[in-house]
């Protein structure tokens, strides 16, 4: 049985940056890995206590509204007006996800398809390229770095495409 989504993506550059860190490692290398940004202490205590409490409170239980937690997205839409300027709806234009890539991964299903083309930056995290190849777009990949125009790139990508 082939998975066609599976089998279409790229190999995930994380897991290969972390197979040649154990291996440099098992070589007497010392390594300062500057990867995921995994924490390396342990969390505050008081954060711990008060998850801890949130999570004795059956009303935690639950699961949270389809469309997230009312108080957080206007918390959300007052950070931004503070922040940025910028007046958003809570009720509209806010959405709560569990993070950016769980986030940018279902933005991607819900705006491309099959025979759509993305236009994506090289280099770039992995999620912007599993979620347009998992929405089934094409990839068209932008250069980036010294030496090369982003804004031409970008031209003749979108022109391509």
């Amino acid at each position: 049985m082939e998975f066609r989504r599976i089998t279409a993506l790229p190999p995930y550059v994380f897991t290969i940056i972390d197979s040649l860190k154990i291996e440099a490692r098992r070589n007497g290398v010392d390594v300062i890995d500057f990867g995921f940004g995994n924490p390396d202490l342990p969390s505050p205590e008081l954060a711990v206590d008060k998850l801890t409490e949130a999570a004795h409170n059956a009303r935690n239980h639950r699961y949270s509204a389809s469309r997230g937690i009312p108080k957080l997205r206007q918390a959300i839409a007052g950070y931004y007006q503070h922040r940025f300027g910028v007046e958003l709806d809570p009720d509209t234009e806010v959405i709560n996800t569990i993070g950016a890539k769980e986030g940018f991964s279902h933005l991607m299903w819900t705006l491309l398809g099959p025979g759509d083309a993305a236009l994506v930056p090289s280099p770039s995290y992995p999620i912007h390229i599993y979620g347009p190849l998992f929405a089934g777009a094409d990839i068209r990949e932008v250069p980036l770095g010294t030496g090369t125009d982003f804004f031409e790139s970008l031209t003749e990508a979108w022109e391509y495409s």
